[in-house]
C-alpha cells in the first residue's frame, strides 16, 4: 500500500491503531481530532485517501465531504461512524463517500478498503453537493450496528434514488413499511406523493389508473402484495405494462417467500420479476440480537419526549428482554417498552416488570434453551397465552384459528419430510394422512420440496 492517508477522529484509540496500521502497510499518515485542521490539509493538497469520523468537536465529517470535494476532485474519503443508523449511510452515499463503516469496524476489513481507495484514486469522480434532507423522524427504529443491518442501510443508500422497483421482504414487524417510506423520503421523490395500495384498490375499472394518478411520479407501494389474489395480481401486472412518463417508484412489501409462492403457483411469474429488480430482506430481531438493547433505549428515550416519566431498564431485565425470542420482532419489542413506560411505578424497570409483561417466569424459559421436560401442549399453550398477553387488553386480529393451524402444520410437515428422506408416501404415513392430502398441504403451505437428509 503507498499513499499519505488523513485520518481524523475525536477518539485516541482510534488515532493510535489506525496510525500504526496504516504505517505498517506503507502508508504515510497525518491523523488529528480536528475537523478543521483535517480541512486545512485538504486545501493545502495533503493526502491521498481521507478517513474521517463523522462527530467531531469542531464539526460534522459527513457535513466536510462537498467541500473536500470542491477543494480536492477525486479525493476518495472513508467514513466511520458510531452513529450506526440508517441516516448515515444515506447522507454518506448522497455526499458520494467512497465507502462508509459503522464502529466498532474490523481493522482488515477497514485496510482492504484502504488500499482499493488508494489504488482507484485516479478514477475517482468529484462528489456532487447533496440536497438537505429532512430528519428522521421519531417513528423510524432503523437503528442498529449488527452487520446485517449496516448491509441492509448500504444497500438502501445505493438504490434510493434509482428507478428500480424495489421490493422488500420480512416478518411481520420487522420494519418493511418504514424502510418503503425511509426510501421514499430521503430520495429525489421526497416532495411527491407516498401512497400505499392494498388489494381493494385495484379494484373496478378505474382502480389501477385512479392508484397512478393519486401517485403522480412519488412512490407507490403494495402493501404485503404476497396476499393479493390473482386478480388483483393480475391488475398490478398490466398497471406496471402500460407505465408511461412521470411513472412513480414501484415497491412491495411481503413477509411471505414469493419465490416459494412462485414455484408453488400461487404467485404470478411475471409480477415476481416485474417488483424484484432490487430484493431488500429485513432481518428480524433474532438475526440481529445484539441490537435489541439499543431499540430498547431508543423506545425509552422517545417515550420521555412524549411526556412519560423517565425510564431505565435495570441490568436484568435488559438480560431477559434480550434472551427473549421476539417472534412479534420491532414492533413487540416497541409495543412492550411502551408498556413497561406505563405500568412501571419506579425509575428503573426490574426484571420482575419485563417478566409480568411477557409472561410469567416458567413461560420465559423456553425461549432461552429450555424447556425439554414440558409436554407439547403446555409448550404450545405457554405460546398461545404469550400470543394474546402481546395485544394487551384487545383481541388478536381474526383468523386466529387458521394462522395456528399453519404455523403448527408448517414445521410438522417439513420436519416428517426430513425424517423420511423426502420420501411423500412415507410422510404420508407417518402422519396419517393419504399422499393426495399431503400433497395438497405442501402446496398450501409453499413447502419447498427438494432431496433431504434423513434426519439422524
Amino acid at each position: 500500500m503507498d499513499g499519505t492517508v488523513l485520518v481524523a477522529d475525536d477518539d485516541r484509540t482510534i488515532r493510535t491503531v489506525l496510525t500504526q496500521a496504516l504505517t505498517r502497510a506503507g502508508c504515510k499518515v497525518h491523523a488529528t481530532s480536528s475537523l478543521m485542521t483535517l480541512m486545512r490539509w485538504v486545501e493545502e493538497g495533503k493526502g491521498d485517501l481521507v478517513i474521517s469520523d463523522v462527530i467531531m468537536p469542531d464539526g460534522n465529517g459527513l457535513e466536510a465531504l462537498p467541500r473536500i470535494a470542491k477543494e480536492r476532485p477525486g479525493l476518495p474519503v472513508i467514513v466511520i461512524s458510531a452513529q450506526n443508523t440508517i441516516m448515515t449511510a444515506i447522507q454518506a452515499a448522497e455526499a458520494e463517500a467512497y465507502d462508509y463503516l459503522p464502529k466498532p469496524f474490523d481493522l482488515p476489513d477497514l485496510m482492504k478498503r484502504a488500499a482499493r481507495a488508494l489504488e482507484q484514486k485516479r478514477r475517482a469522480v468529484p462528489a456532487k453537493t447533496a440536497e438537505p434532507r429532512p430528519e428522521p423522524g421519531d417513528d423510524l427504529p432503523l437503528v442498529g450496528r449488527t452487520p446485517a443491518m449496516q448491509a441492509l442501510y448500504r444497500l438502501v443508500a445505493r438504490v434510493m434514488n434509482t428507478d428500480l422497483a424495489v421490493l422488500i421482504t420480512g416478518e411481520s414487524g420487522t420494519g418493511k413499511s418504514l424502510i418503503a417510506r425511509a426510501i421514499h423520503d430521503f430520495s429525489d421523490r421526497r416532495t411527491l406523493p407516498f401512497v400505499v395500495a392494498q388489494a381493494q384498490d385495484l379494484q373496478g375499472a378505474d382502480g389501477p389508473s385512479a392508484l397512478i394518478a393519486r401517485a403522480r411520479g412519488g412512490s407507490l407501494v403494495f402493501d404485503e402484495v404476497g396476499d393479493f389474489d390473482d386478480d388483483a395480481q393480475g391488475r398490478i401486472v398490466r398497471l406496471l405494462d402500460t407505465l408511461g412518463s412521470n411513472a412513480p417508484r414501484i415497491m412491495a412489501t411481503s413477509q411471505i417467500d414469493l419465490g416459494r409462492r412462485m414455484e408453488g403457483g400461487g404467485f404470478r411469474q411475471d409480477l415476481f420479476y416485474r417488483l424484484g429488480g432490487v430484493t431488500l430482506a429485513v432481518p428480524s430481531l433474532r438475526e440481529r440480537v445484539d441490537d435489541i438493547p439499543a431499540l430498547a433505549e431508543h423506545f425509552l428515550t422517545r417515550g420521555e419526549r412524549e411526556g412519560f416519566a423517565l425510564r431505565r431498564l435495570s441490568a436484568d431485565a435488559m438480560e431477559l428482554i434480550r434472551a427473549y425470542s421476539w417472534p412479534g420482532n420491532v414492533r413487540q419489542l416497541e409495543n412492550t417498552v411502551r408498556r413497561l413506560l406505563v405500568t412501571s411505578p419506579e425509575e428503573e424497570i426490574g426484571r420482575t416488570e419485563v417478566e409480568a409483561i411477557l409472561g410469567s417466569q416458567p413461560a420465559m424459559e423456553p425461549m432461552k434453551g429450555g424447556g425439554e421436560g414440558d409436554r407439547l401442549s403446555a409448550s404450545v399453550a405457554k405460546h398461545l397465552k404469550r400470543y394474546f398477553d402481546l395485544h394487551g387488553g384487545a383481541l388478536p386480529p381474526p383468523g386466529l384459528y387458521g394462522r395456528i393451524l399453519r404455523e403448527v402444520e408448517m414445521p410438522l410437515i417439513e420436519i416428517a419430510l426430513d425424517a423420511t428422506a423426502g420420501n411423500q408416501a412415507k410422510c404420508a404415513d407417518l402422519l396419517g394422512i393419504n399422499r393426495n392430502t399431503l400433497r395438497k398441504k405442501i402446496t398450501e403451505l409453499d413447502i419447498r420440496v427438494t432431496r433431504r437428509r434423513k434426519l439422524m
